[in-house]
């Protein structure tokens, strides 16, 4: 098939440059992550936008209304995500008169510029544009991928789907961290269950045919109830399709996999799990914080701050982990972080014990706060430390990064 439209392909440097998103939905939730992670300073305009997005704000800006032309003034480039044909072109002629680069999901034809299909392997970054054939620049795209992976250009050319469910554990949040077996499973489902902590950029990647089910879970807002997942889950395997339920860290580690697993066995619906790099050993070790260390550590305990020390749900002996001298690895516990240090205190944990907070693990904005176990509610309100963030206690952090003072740290993959 010929194509009528000559393209004259480029690299877009977007960082510190406003881009405008109009559209809340799962298209635009796709197209979001690559620029952010680009640098780029979104802007969605939408009346209503999904749960993911909508856990974005602060990354992004987002205008709670229908778009106007206005909302383009000082934009370097658009996208349109949006079902209504009337909007799409009202943004499409505001973009044209600014001369702005627009890019449509509905109607390639009458936009002004086109997003290939991008992958990554190291610094090398692939783009292709397939004549507006979804699936062929896939295809062409992860053969030359994979050809940068095993050294020779020998790739795929389809995809192979499996009905059954597939757990994969997405790692700390850095897309180059999920594991090889992950990403083929990504590539190979027709329906992805996602959580908001899941390396959103991969979602990105996904042939446009594969439907996006946002379960994202909000902090003290909208969430997708466990029972509504595994029944989407079950559904959509019956019916014969390949279903991954893609969620951040590993699926076994407070991530609820195993409920997974077992609501799939008792359906009868074939399941399998892929292991992700689990956050509260990967993190510290971006961060320059060994969980374990010759003559200092000889075991490190990973625990859920999501209850506090005294609730009536909680099965933590707090009192018997401040006993152990070993690290201290504490996930979901910002908020009752304070409540822990005075357990951990009070149970005989030196007060001096170094602590180390990593927020956004692996990701551009990863920093550390490094303080004391005595000072720990102090320094996580001076910080203005907010979820997620992993809480690193235990002599290891002293060895590591020493154990005063704030520091803030590029994730080094």
């Amino acid at each position: 098939m010929s194509d009528p439209t000559p393209i004259y392909p480029a690299g877009l440097i977007l960082a510190g440059r406003r881009v405008v998103v109009v559209g809340g939905g799962q298209v635009a939730q796709r197209r979001i992550p690559p620029l952010l992670a680009a640098g780029a300073l979104v802007t969605v305009v939408s009346p209503h936008v999904t749960p993911a997005i909508e856990g974005l704000v602060g990354e992004l800006a987002w205008v709670e209304r229908a778009f106007e032309p206005a909302d383009l003034d000082g934009a370097w480039y658009v996208v349109v995500a949006t079902r209504d044909r009337a909007v799409n072109d009202a943004v499409s002629a505001a973009a044209e008169e600014r001369r702005i680069f627009c890019v449509r999901s509905d109607d390639a034809t009458a936009a002004t510029a086109w997003t290939p299909a991008v992958g990554r392997h190291e610094s090398v970054t692939v783009a292709v544009f397939g004549n507006r054939d979804p699936r062929r620049s896939m295809a062409v795209r992860d053969a030359v991928v994979d050809g940068l992976q095993s050294g020779a250009i020998t790739g795929r050319s389809g995809r192979e789907r499996v009905a059954g469910v597939t757990l994969v554990g997405g790692g700390p949040g850095d897309p180059e961290l999920v594991t090889v077996a992950g990403r083929k499973a990504l590539m190979a489902a027709d329906v992805v269950v996602a959580d908001r902590l899941a390396p959103r950029e991969l979602l990105a990647e996904l042939p446009p045919d594969v439907e996006v089910i946002d379960v994202a879970k909000l902090p003290r807002g909208r969430a997708a109830g466990q029972d509504e997942i595994n029944r989407t889950m079950v559904e959509r395997a019956r019916a014969g399709q390949a279903v991954v339920r893609f969620k951040g860290g590993d699926s076994y580690v407070f991530g609820r996999g195993f409920e997974e697993v077992l609501a799939c066995q008792e359906a009868g619906v074939p399941v399998r799990v892929i292991p992700g790099l689990t956050t509260p050993v990967t993190v510290p070790g971006l961060a320059g914080i060994p969980v374990t260390h010759r003559g200092v550590a000889h075991e490190f305990t990973v625990v859920s701050g999501h209850l506090p020390p005294g609730h009536a749900d909680s099965l933590v002996d707090w009192d018997a982990l401040a006993r152990l001298r070993g690290t201290v690895v504490l996930l979901m516990a910002v908020e009752n972080a304070p409540a822990i240090a005075d357990a951990l205190l009070a149970g005989g944990r030196a007060a001096e014990t170094p602590v180390a907070v990593v927020c956004d693990g692996s990701m551009p904005t990863q920093r550390t706060v490094v303080t004391t176990l005595t000072d720990l509610a102090g320094a996580l309100v001076r910080a203005d430390v907010r979820p997620p963030a992993i809480i690193v206690i235990g002599d290891v952090v002293g060895v590591a990064l020493g154990q005063a003072g704030t520091s803030s740290a590029a994730p080094t993959a």
